[in-house]
């Protein structure tokens, strides 16, 4: 058992934190502020050939598993650019596994060598505002044409929609009440996001204003037949193969975003001095950012475990969620701990704490509610009945 990253892994890393080193905190904070979406530094990944690290090579990919997609990925959340940058890159590095896994040759030849460059840009449309997390309960349809298909519903919280021009979308194929099985019925199509059929409206939000979040409503979208992914009625179970990975990278930038919060709450610790002393010499300031080190450490154990198990082709569902549950709350008691340490200040934006804040609740709600993965750990771990 090996607990050390391989020379090529910190090259990786390395590569990453020189390139977020150009863009320093007031980047970030202008991001933040104005909603400005952080072109620039999407620019110099796509330059890097990062976007398809976890692709095939033979799309233009570098071949890699999800433990290096989330060794990127963490340290650009760990570099100070939260979410705020990784989630500007999020969908290009797990979210066509689909395609990878259930696409033919010809749709993996078109649809994502454009989307490694750089060229196209994805977003994801699963989300529905009456289903929550019950995926199985879509509405939005997908009615059969002669050439295809036409989308009619909507969807919420669709990260990106206002930049996408291609979307992941999951619909329904089948009416529910004639499907044999809850999770029959959906299909998944990789396809153009045509705005002349599809309305965006961006929602107001708390945090990461640098992405967009949307409620789109399709009204007739026409989606060729050839932008079906594998077969119609089976969408459930192939968006389930990107679940995993999906919660291994984002249990990755909570870590990550958990220590950018640690660092600048330990430096300020040791510089402001009161009553004649740094308060970095009080144990009531030392214990707590103490404890965030430690349950952040443990927190990334789990997350390269589950990487470890999802890149050898392992059963890991239950480290995904268990290591994406542990990362964001420790990475939220240490965003949390930030702002307490820097006491009136961790209030303001200058010091950049309170925005790590504001984004670090989103793993801890997002893609699954803490209580649906302790459901999960119940059921599969336990053998619990199920609870809902």
């Amino acid at each position: 058992m090996d607990f050390q990253l391989s020379e090529d892994q910190l090259a990786i890393r390395d590569a990453i934190d020189r390139l977020c080193a150009k863009f320093e905190a007031d980047y970030w904070l202008r991001c933040d502020n104005e909603g400005h979406y952080p072109e620039e530094f999407v620019a110099e990944v796509v330059a890097g050939g990062w976007l398809g690290i976890a692709m095939p090579e033979a799309y233009g990919g570098s071949g890699l598993g999800i433990t290096e997609g989330t060794i990127m990925m963490q340290a650009i959340a760990e570099s100070g650019a939260g979410l705020s940058g990784a989630s500007a890159l999020h969908l290009n590095i797990f979210g066509l596994n689909p395609v990878v896994v259930f696409g033919t040759e010809e749709q993996k030849q078109r649809m994502l060598p454009p989307l490694i460059r750089g060229e196209d840009k994805a977003c994801f449309g699963v989300t529905e505002p009456n289903a929550g997390l019950d995926t199985t309960q879509l509405d939005t349809r997908a009615e059969k044409t002669a050439n295809g298909y036409v989308i009619r519903g909507a969807k919420h919280w669709t990260s990106m929609a206002q930049r996408a021009n291609k979307v992941l979308l999951l619909a329904r194929t089948t009416p529910k009440d004639q499907c044999r099985k809850r999770t029959d019925g959906l299909s998944l199509f990789y396809t153009t996001l045509d705005k002349r059929y599809a309305e965006v409206r961006e929602i107001p939000k708390m945090g990461r204003k640098a992405v967009d979040s949307n409620a789109v409503f399709y009204d007739g979208m026409p989606v060729p037949k050839e932008d079906l992914i594998g077969e119609e009625g089976r969408g459930f179970h192939y968006i389930l193969h990107g679940l995993n990975p999906e919660r291994i990278l984002i249990a990755g930038e909570a870590v990550g975003l958990g220590r950018a919060a640690l660092r600048r709450a330990a430096t300020y610790a040791k510089e402001r001095v009161v009553f004649g002393r740094p308060i970095g010499q009080n144990q009531a300031i030392q214990h707590p950012l103490a404890r965030n080190w430690a349950e952040l450490e443990a927190a990334d154990l789990m997350t390269y475990k589950a990487a470890t198990l999802y890149d050898a082709g392992q059963e890991c569902g239950s480290f995904a969620n268990a290591a994406k549950y542990l990362a964001a709350e420790a990475g939220f008691r240490a965003c949390e701990t930030a702002i307490l340490t820097h006491g009136g200040m961790g209030y303001a934006k200058e010091y950049h704490v309170e925005r790590y804040f504001r984004e670090i609740l989103i793993p801890r709600i997002a893609p699954v509610s803490r209580e649906m993965i302790l459901n999960y750990i119940a059921e599969r771990e336990l053998g619990l009945p199920k609870s809902y």
